[in-house]
């Protein structure tokens, strides 16, 4: 069974998630917005795809405030982890913002919330996962 990592600094949009992955998608879940925990995850093997909230509050690496871009740039630049695919889920979605975040982390996909379609959502990431 595959493993989606949920990064996500909102309980309630990450029980949500977790739900629809979980109950549609037959998926593993995991959930976190804590950087350090996120990297011995994914350095684990812990986990097959992440989904990765833009606009992380209260998240920090090192010391220094880090959003999910920045997480997924550090992700992508290292080779250990290069692999793994991203999709970033932002709210904050204004005409080409989409293709800014993408090209700025790195990341894989795009979803936007809130999500409405859970099928479809199911899917956009059943498609990223490593075969």
């Amino acid at each position: 069974m595959k493993t989606v990592l949920i990064v996500e600094d909102d309980p309630i949009n990450l029980r949500v998630f977790s739900k629809i992955l979980t109950k549609r998608g037959g998926l593993n879940v995991k959930g976190t917005e804590d950087v350090e925990e996120v990297m011995r995850i994914v350095q684990s093997g812990g986990a097959d795809i992440i989904l990765m909230d833009v606009s992380l509050a209260h998240s920090s690496y090192r010391g220094m405030p880090v959003d999910g871009i920045k997480i997924t740039q550090m992700l992508k630049s290292d080779p250990q982890t290069a692999y793994l695919p991203i999709i970033l889920v932002t709210a904050h979605a204004m005409e080409g913002d989409r293709e800014n975040f993408l090209k700025q982390s790195g990341a894989d996909g795009y979803i936007s919330k809130p999500v409405v379609d859970h099928q479809k959502f199911v899917d956009q990431i059943v498609a990223l996962l490593p075969k």
